[in-house]
C-alpha cells in the first residue's frame, strides 16, 4: 500500500466512494427525521453539511479541471447542466406536493399555499422552518451557490492556484461572519460548508497543497477519519454549545473532507462505500432527499400504528422513500440529464470542422445531492 501521487489524483476520472458518502448521508436525514427522540442522539441531520462539503468539492474540481483542459470555464454550459441536473425532478415533486396538499384538501392549511413563491423561485432557505416540503431550503442554498460560483471562478481564473484558494477562504470568513449576523432560517453555515468543499479541491489541484495532505492518501488512513466523523457525530450537540454549533459543525467538515482524501485510493473503507448497494442509494439520493415528505405521508396514512413506533417508521419511510426515488431516477432525472448533455454537446458538434474527431468531455461524478435541515 501506498500514497497517491498527485499525477494519478488529476488522472482521475470518478471518485467512487462519494456514491456511498451520499448514501449514508441521505439515509441518516431521512431515518432522523422520522424515527423519533430514540436517536436524535445519533444528530442525523448533520448529514446536510456532509453534502454541502462534497457539492462545493465536486463543483469545483470540474471546474477549474475545465479551465486547465480548455483555459476557461464555460458558464453557459454550466449553468445548462445543472439546470438540467436539478430542476425536472425538483419541480415534478413540487408539483406532487401541491397536488397531494390539494386532494387532502390542505394546500392553505398546511402552509403550503404561503411558501409556494419561494418554493418556486429557489429562496427556499428564506421561507418560514416547519412547512411542508420545508427540506428544500437546501436546493435555495445550493442554487445560490450554482449561479455564483462559476461568475466568481470566471473572475478569478487569471489568478494563481494559491491565490484563488485565499479567497475561498476570505469567503469562508464572511460566511463564519455572516453565521454570527444573520438569523437562521438564512442558512450561513451551510455556505460556509460548501466553500469548505471549495477549498479542498484548490488544495488538492494545487502540487504543493497536495503534498500537505497527501498522508491522508494512504488506504488505511480512511480508518481512523471515519472514527473520528462518528465521534464527532454523536457529540455534536455537547461540542456545538459553545458557539452555535458552528465549531462542531467546522470539525465534522473538515472529517468530511479528510474522508475525501482518504478514500481516493483503494483500501477498506473505499471499497465498503463503492459497493453496489451504496452505488444504488447514492445515485438516487437527490431523489430520494426530495420525496421523503410524500413517502412520510403514504406510509402514515397506510400503517397509523407506525405513529406509535418512531423507529419503524423512520425504516419504512426511508425505504417507500427509495423505491419512489428510483421511480424518479429511471422516469426523469436520468432522461433530463442525458438530454442535457446532448444540449450542451450540440453547439460543439456544429461548430468543428467535420474532420475533427469529436471527443466526450471526461466526468469525474454527477454533484451530490442536497440534503434536508435538522428537524
Amino acid at each position: 500500500m501506498r500514497t497517491l501521487a498527485h499525477s494519478e489524483y488529476l488522472a482521475m476520472r470518478r471518485f467512487p466512494a462519494l456514491d456511498g458518502m451520499r448514501a449514508i448521508a441521505a439515509a441518516m436525514v431521512v431515518f432522523f427525521h422520522y424515527a423519533g427522540p430514540t436517536w436524535v442522539s445519533l444528530n442525523g441531520w448533520i448529514g446536510v453539511h456532509m453534502f454541502f462539503v462534497l457539492s462545493g468539492y465536486l463543483i469545483t474540481t470540474l471546474a477549474v479541471r475545465e479551465q486547465d483542459r480548455t483555459g476557461r470555464l464555460s458558464i453557459r454550459d454550466f449553468y445548462l447542466r445543472r439546470l438540467f441536473r436539478i430542476m425536472p425532478v425538483y419541480y415534478v415533486v413540487l408539483a406532487l406536493v401541491v397536488v397531494f396538499a390539494l386532494v387532502r384538501d390542505e394546500f392553505v392549511t398546511s402552509g403550503l399555499a404561503g411558501v409556494l413563491p419561494e418554493y418556486l423561485t429557489f429562496t427556499n432557505e428564506w421561507a418560514p422552518p416547519g412547512q411542508v416540503f420545508g427540506q428544500s431550503w437546501t436546493l435555495g442554498v445550493e442554487q445560490k451557490f450554482y449561479v455564483v460560483w462559476p461568475l466568481l471562478l470566471t473572475a478569478l481564473g487569471a489568478l494563481a492556484l494559491a491565490w484563488r484558494a485565499s479567497a475561498t477562504v476570505g469567503l469562508l470568513g464572511l460566511a463564519v461572519i455572516g453565521h454570527f449576523a444573520m438569523p437562521p432560517q438564512f442558512s450561513s453555515a451551510a455556505y460556509y460548508m460548501i466553500l469548505f468543499g471549495c477549498l479542498l479541491a484548490f488544495v488538492l489541484h494545487s502540487p504543493k497543497g497536495f503534498a500537505v495532505l497527501r498522508p491522508f492518501t494512504h488506504p488505511l488512513a480512511a480508518i481512523p477519519v471515519v472514527a473520528a466523523l462518528v465521534l464527532i457525530q454523536v457529540n455534536m450537540d455537547v461540542l456545538g454549545v459553545p458557539a452555535g454549533g458552528l465549531p462542531a459543525v467546522a470539525g465534522y467538515g473538515v472529517a468530511v473532507a479528510l474522508l475525501v482524501v482518504s478514500t481516493l485510493r483503494p483500501g477498506p473503507v473505499q471499497r465498503a462505500l463503492s459497493i453496489a448497494p451504496m452505488r444504488f442509494v447514492g445515485e438516487r439520493s437527490y431523489s430520494l432527499y426530495l420525496v421523503q415528505g410524500i413517502a412520510g405521508t403514504v406510509v402514515m396514512l397506510s400503517v397509523p400504528a407506525f405513529g406509535a413506533h418512531r423507529t419503524a417508521t423512520g425504516v419504512a419511510v426511508t425505504i417507500v422513500s427509495l423505491l419512489m426515488a428510483d421511480l424518479l431516477f429511471r422516469w426523469v432525472e436520468q432522461p433530463m440529464i442525458e438530454f442535457g448533455r446532448k444540449v450542451v454537446s450540440r453547439p460543439r458538434a456544429e461548430q468543428a470542422p467535420a474532420t475533427v474527431e469529436q471527443r466526450p468531455e471526461p466526468v469525474i461524478a454527477a454533484e451530490p445531492a442536497v440534503a434536508s435541515r435538522p428537524a
